[in-house]
């Protein structure tokens, strides 16, 4: 059971609208959502999910609010803003973010809230959009041990797996290292298959080899697998741009603790050259493409 009877959601793209449907479906409390495209709204209509005008609308409306957004730029808009969560919603209010932003903005978006006596957690997502919509996501969260109990139960209705990370910002920490070791996992993957293909043996085979030995991962088996292989990189996914992202915000990182993270820095620029090659709306396991120059000409 969830203490919260209202619940704003602000963010219904890829990862936000299924996330909001497992709650609505599982929790008995009042949902209401926020976002700039009407179609999400209206399909979540169907399962009771009401529809707000305004950010402002929300947070003065809902007990606990919840942020999906593209990154830091959009939550720092959203909770600092004019006429965001600091400026209108009354104190007690609990806000926490799934979004994947960089560990700074937890940090700073954290400190202000907390003046408006409003608490704050980072509880970004990781695994899927299939996982999003089957409730299977890892959410790790960043925040008071005490809200973190909080939170658990309305999070579990969007993960299977709901852990505690530490202070604010080391949900964001986990994730951003989490991506950024899955990135450069695809980077040796991409090197691997182009290099086996050079080298006249079946990338199937290879991959099929390495899924039976000490070169099996996650990234082999879904990535690899499931995209590469195939080269089927769709849109609707985790795509470049967002791998681009998220990497930038590794870095950022890597800088502020003195760490010459250079394996990063390779997977920035081969997300980097994907996206000028015209891919930067595709699943990232396109990156292939920055690999392999006759990928466009088979």
């Amino acid at each position: 059971m969830s203490e919260f009877q209202t619940i704003g959601f602000i963010g219904l793209g890829v990862m936000g609208e299924p996330m909001c449907r497992n709650l609505a479906t599982s929790l008995d409390a009042k949902i209401i959502g926020f976002d700039k495209q009407s179609e999400p709204l209206q399909r979540l209509a169907g399962v009771g999910v009401d529809t707000a005008g305004s950010v402002a609308e929300i947070a003065r409306t809902a007990d606990l609010v919840l942020l999906s957004l593209p990154g830091s730029p959009e939550v720092e808009r959203v909770c600092l803003g004019d006429g965001g969560i600091a400026d209108t919603a009354a104190s007690g209010l609990v806000v926490a973010d799934l979004s994947t932003c960089a560990v700074s903005t937890a940090r700073k978006v954290g400190d202000a809230l907390a003046e408006k006596r409003i608490a704050f957690a980072d509880a970004p997502v990781m695994r899927t959009a299939k996982a999003a919509v089957e409730g299977t996501l890892s959410i790790c969260v960043g925040g008071d041990p005490a809200l973190f109990q909080r939170l658990k139960p309305v999070l579990a209705t969007m993960g299977s797996k709901v852990n505690h990370a530490g202070a604010i910002g080391a949900g964001q920490v986990i994730k951003l290292l989490n991506n950024m070791v899955l990135t450069q996992t695809l980077v040796a993957l991409a090197e691997a298959l182009t290099m086996a293909q050079r080298a006249d043996v079946d990338p199937h085979v290879l991959f099929d080899i390495l899924s039976k030995g000490s070169g099996d991962s996650f990234a082999l088996r879904n990535h690899g697998m499931k995209s590469m292989l195939p080269k089927t990189f769709p849109r609707q996914a985790y795509s470049t741009r967002y791998a681009l992202k998220d990497i930038g915000y590794a870095l950022e990182l890597a800088a502020e603790t003195g760490v010459n993270a250079r394996g990063a820095e390779l997977a920035q620029t081969l997300l980097s050259e994907t996206e000028a090659l015209g891919f930067g709306d595709d699943y990232y396991p396109a990156l292939l493409h920055a690999i392999d120059d006759t990928l466009d000409k088979a």
